[in-house]
């Protein structure tokens, strides 16, 4: 199979190495990994943020890049979400973009739900060990189904611990602008999740979405916790330790 990784912005910019970890494990499942050069946002923040004009740029700049490829892969539920949902909405009003729109979102997957659901990875190219506790991401969660496909994912890892939180599935406070506009309501969020993950003496807090990742880390750090280590569940997968 040939897959178009769509890296996403957080990524790209602030953690690259979970970018690698998915090209690992999507060749590890006998994919053929293409990562388009010119790939910039889904545009999701600007959607977030009521700028139709710019989404619809976005929109069709990825549309533009990534239509000519069997699937397309996220390593965020969030980014595929936007692509899959809310590009038909924003391109509603243009018939053939929007065409182009529902053809490009029905081959996007986040990234363990292609893994274990079209790819059907056997065995993960990792050794990870430890203690660790899963966070259930917002969008991931309830607009795409993800919550099984990391699981099965990690029990390929025979040195893993999974301790379940209390209030895995709840938010973390991040909610992209969220956050900003409502920073004290997002703190507290994040202190309770925070709270919840140190309760199950894991060792590290895991998920898919590094926008939900950077504020737990940066959360717990704030607290005092120089620690408990925060990772996006491909670097898991992939580790090498």
């Amino acid at each position: 199979m040939r897959v178009a990784l769509f890296v996403t912005c957080l990524v790209d910019l602030m953690r690259p190495r979970i970018g690698f970890a998915a090209i690992e494990l999507l060749e590890a499942a006998d994919c053929e990994v293409i990562v388009p050069a010119a790939q910039t946002c889904c545009g999701q923040p600007a959607w977030n943020s009521g700028d139709r004009a710019a989404a619809a740029k976005l929109a069709k700049k990825v549309i533009a890049e990534f239509e000519g490829h069997e699937y397309v892969v996220a390593p965020s539920g969030s980014c595929a979400d936007h692509i899959r949902t809310e590009y038909p909405v924003i391109l509603a009003d243009e018939p053939d973009w929007y065409a182009r729109a529902v053809a490009l979102g029905s081959r996007v997957y986040e990234l363990t739900d292609f893994l274990v659901n079209v790819a059907k990875l056997v065995s993960v190219p990792g050794n990870f060990a430890g203690r660790i506790t899963y966070h259930d991401s917002c969008t991931g969660l309830r607009s795409l189904g993800i919550k099984a496909q990391p699981r099965a994912l990690l029990a390929k890892l025979s040195g893993v611990d999974l301790q379940e939180m209390n209030g895995a599935e709840e938010c973390c406070g991040f909610g992209g602008t969220f956050s900003v506009k409502f920073g004290e309501v997002s703190a507290a969020i994040a202190e309770r999740k925070c709270n919840n993950a140190c309760a199950t003496g894991a060792s590290a807090i895991v998920g898919g979405d590094l926008g939900c990742l950077l504020n737990i880390e940066g959360k717990l750090r704030r607290m005092g916790d120089t620690q408990t280590r925060v990772m996006h569940i491909a670097e898991v997968l992939a580790a090498k330790e």
